[in-house]
């Protein structure tokens, strides 16, 4: 069975003790590309050496995190902008990139997404307007580039979807990332149709309403992710999330769609290699 995840931060410091073995663990658990979002300017130099040493499996996405929107956002803004745009070895220096680090082919890391960007008002909504700002201006970047983009979206649908509306009839595209909405907002979710809906640990838990909804979403629109180190599927939640542990995911979406672990794995890894490295 091969699958992909569309989601994990293995670059965090909760792997510096033992990472090597969390991506061979990955690679026998059939993962064959792992697909990394970015999330400040903090986490650039470690996710750039994580691809660069993981070539044709690991890839990396630019973006802000929403939670990482503060009082220098404008700076953090003009970091992802010129690593979307600018000579990777210029915009490395400043953020712990060695040259050996970077893509020689066109001297620009091949950033698959714009990612992971959105609007996230669970713990704090002191910056709202500046998240929103920050969102639409990714969005709009995306869009030029001709990148797909990875939403995080927390207690904060309707601000998201008034952003995103007025892209509907364009060629913007992209991922839902950890979707746990209503029926109400998986229907909006579903006007956009070349946007695809994250499933990952979530689904396994007990009282998760997410395999009652699954059914509802055409398979074709369904990617799988793990979001590591959160959000651990049963029957490992409460510790550390890695990208192995995507098998339960996939067999919890076989068991709503009542379909074999192999048909999930292809269809899903089919829908997100079309996104991130498909024809742009």
């Amino acid at each position: 069975m091969k699958l992909v995840d569309t989601h994990t931060h293995l670059y965090l410091q909760e792997f510096d003790e033992d990472r090597t073995a969390v991506m061979e663990r990955a690679q026998a658990a059939g993962i064959t590309h792992l697909f990394m979002p970015n999330i400040d300017s903090t986490t650039i130099g470690p996710m750039l050496r994580l691809c660069a040493a993981y070539p044709g499996y690991a890839f990396p996405m630019m973006g802000l995190h929403p939670t990482s929107v503060g009082p220098n956002y404008k700076e953090e803004l003009n970091i992802v902008r010129k690593f979307l745009t600018e000579d990777p070895d210029v915009s490395a220096e400043d953020h712990d990139v060695s040259p050996e680090d970077q893509w020689a082919s066109d001297r620009r890391p091949p950033f698959v997404a714009v990612g992971e960007i959105g609007i996230d008002l669970y713990w704090d909504k002191t910056y709202e307007r500046e998240q929103k700002e920050v969102f639409a201006q990714q969005v709009e970047w995306a869009r030029e580039l001709h990148l797909p983009i990875v939403i995080h979206c927390r207690n904060a649908f309707d601000a998201v979807y008034e952003i995103l509306k007025p892209y509907q009839s364009t060629t913007l595209a992209g991922i839902f990332h950890s979707f746990t909405g209503n029926e109400g907002e998986l229907e909006r979710m579903l006007e956009f149709e070349r946007f695809l809906i994250g499933i990952n640990g979530v689904v396994t838990f007990k009282k998760s309403t997410l395999p009652a909804l699954l059914p509802h979403i055409p398979l074709g629109k369904i990617v799988l992710e793990t979001d590591s180190p959160y959000l651990t599927p049963v029957p490992h939640r409460g510790k550390r999330n890695e990208s192995a542990h995507i098998v339960h995911t996939a067999a919890k979406v076989a068991e709503a769609y009542g379909l074999t672990g192999e048909e999930i794995a292809e269809t899903t890894s089919g829908n997100a290699l079309a996104l991130f490295l498909g024809p742009k």
